[in-house]
């Protein structure tokens, strides 16, 4: 649903707006653009505009990359494969499944999957205000069941797959600790920063990490602090959003 900006006359959708201007109701809004006096050259975005995704329905990852995940985080063990179909085939993927067992899986899936929809949302605003010269992009990882002729320990397993991202690195994390001794680290801590203004101090988008490309910077496993801890367990809560801008700048 969208909303003519009472500024510049758009039909914009919501995600155009800061939680704070869309409340003002019809006739009333001013979008991002107006209210920072910034419009892109482009048409407004699409939530979905920001997203990167896997283009494919089939991978192959080798036995011995599962046996021995390449990386691994506090909840997720992470193997590297390659699409063998779709507009991405021959391209590199991941795979992610969690050390908890599957017996939980169902939820974090869930919750990971909302957490990215939420990151999407707030990114594409940013990407309308043509802050800077490259777009923010965001994983979209989508959840993939191992063919039944697989190995029995994986055969039915789900796990989630999404693009491989190319020279990954971590520019803040969800309990308050950020880099900003490179420009494009100081970039994502104002998006982070962004993301709670945007939002009327809900939520604060942060856990950056992805890979720098030409045209685009590809994030990936955004984490979602709420005020109302919804996001899964790397939602810290307030408590997380305090931490955060206790060592931010």
């Amino acid at each position: 649903m969208g909303r003519v900006c009472a500024d510049c006359g758009r039909n914009l959708p919501q995600t155009s707006y800061t939680a704070n201007q869309w409340s003002k109701g019809q006739g009333n809004s001013r979008c991002a653009g107006c209210v920072h006096g910034h419009h892109s050259d482009l048409p407004a975005a699409q939530p979905s505009d920001s997203g990167r995704y896997n283009d494919a329905n089939k991978a192959l990852i080798p036995n011995y990359d599962l046996r021995n995940p390449f990386a691994s985080g506090a909840f997720r063990w992470v193997a590297k494969g390659k699409y063998t179909s779709g507009s991405r085939a021959g391209q590199a993927c991941v795979v992610k499944w969690f050390k908890t067992g599957a017996v939980f899986d169902g939820d974090y899936f869930t919750l990971d999957i909302k957490a990215v929809d939420k990151a999407l949302e707030i990114v594409n605003r940013f990407n309308q205000l043509a802050i800077v010269d490259k777009a923010v992009m965001i994983n979209v990882p989508s959840v993939w069941t191992f063919d039944e002729d697989c190995s029995d320990d994986w055969a039915g397993k789900k796990v989630l797959c999404e693009p491989f991202i190319q020279n990954y690195q971590k520019f803040n994390s969800n309990s308050g600790w950020n880099d900003d001794s490179r420009a494009w680290a100081r970039v994502m801590q104002a998006l982070s920063h962004f993301s709670y203004h945007v939002s009327g101090g809900n939520f604060v988008l942060c856990d950056l990490q992805g890979g720098i490309y030409q045209h685009e910077i590809v994030l990936s496993d955004p984490v979602i602090l709420s005020r109302t801890r919804q996001y899964g367990v790397t939602d810290l809560g307030p408590e997380g959003i305090s931490s955060f801008f206790s060592q931010h700048r």
